[in-house]
């Protein structure tokens, strides 16, 4: 099967990242209808990716080849509801929220080819590390046809629906720990006499560097650690250790379904 249009149900982040994904690689879906509530989200989408078709039907976006489900869990199974009737047993529906599990979202439409992804901003620049789980009874000409719609995100793998929100704990949120710290760093670089662009280079090698000693060198963390001996904000780490200790577990707990 080769997926030929597609629809979003959900106008929002995600789905301009897939957007985005696509026409970097130049390979946007034969027609993509989005559909949104609102029509400032849509008008915005069109103006940015100008092939796509929007919708103020739910229907519309339902009635594609592909349908995903870019919305939040909590408005997921009413949604499911108004497009049930819509769905065929040859439509491809795929989640792209934590939570709610397949055999919840088969048990509300007429189809086995539905599959669960976590997707990353990082597809935006087609370098998302995307875990993706597909239906049991979904065949393997379909399998196929939807990792070839998925793979321009970036790394897109299978992997077992229990394991998809740890994932999101640790990939698909992982940047929002630290993009806010180096942004202010990033302000710190040109009082201190460098200019944005050296500030921005130093940061980033600095920054790909160190991912790659603590995973790549074959030192243990804690040795990772002690190569630099001056810790500036020492002070707080333990602080800093704390949250993520408790903070994150509790979100884990609240998004599993």
């Amino acid at each position: 099967m080769e997926p030929k249009t597609t629809g979003f149900i959900g106008g929002g982040r995600v789905t301009r990242i897939f957007l985005k994904a696509w026409k970097n690689r130049q390979i946007m879906p034969e027609k993509v209808v989005v559909f949104d509530i609102n029509a400032e989200t849509l008008a915005k989408l069109k103006n940015e990716f100008p092939s796509i078709e929007t919708a103020t039907d739910i229907k519309e976006a339902a009635k594609q080849n592909v349908v995903f489900i870019a919305l939040h869990p909590p408005v997921i199974m009413e949604t499911l509801d108004q497009i049930s009737g819509v769905i065929t047993n040859d439509s491809i529906v795929i989640s792209l929220a934590p939570k709610i599990s397949i055999e919840k979202i088969m048990s509300k439409l007429g189809t086995k080819n539905i599959g669960r992804l976590i997707p990353n901003a990082t597809s935006y620049i087609n370098k998302g590390y995307n875990p993706l789980t597909i239906a049991a009874g979904c065949a393997a000409e379909t399998k196929s046809a939807i990792m070839e719609l998925l793979n321009p995100l970036g790394h897109t793998f299978e992997v077992a629906e229990p394991k998809l929100e740890a994932y999101a704990i640790l990939s698909a949120m992982l940047p929002t720990y630290f993009w806010f710290q180096w942004a202010e760093l990033q302000k710190l670089g040109p009082k201190m006499g460098l200019n944005e662009e050296e500030t921005a280079w130093s940061l980033r090698e600095s920054l790909i560097s160190a991912v790659e000693i603590m995973y790549d060198s074959g030192l243990k963390p804690e040795e990772v650690i002690d190569l630099i001996p001056v810790k500036p904000i020492g002070a707080s780490e333990q602080q800093i250790s704390e949250i993520y200790q408790t903070v994150l577990p509790a979100l884990f707990d609240k998004i599993k379904p």
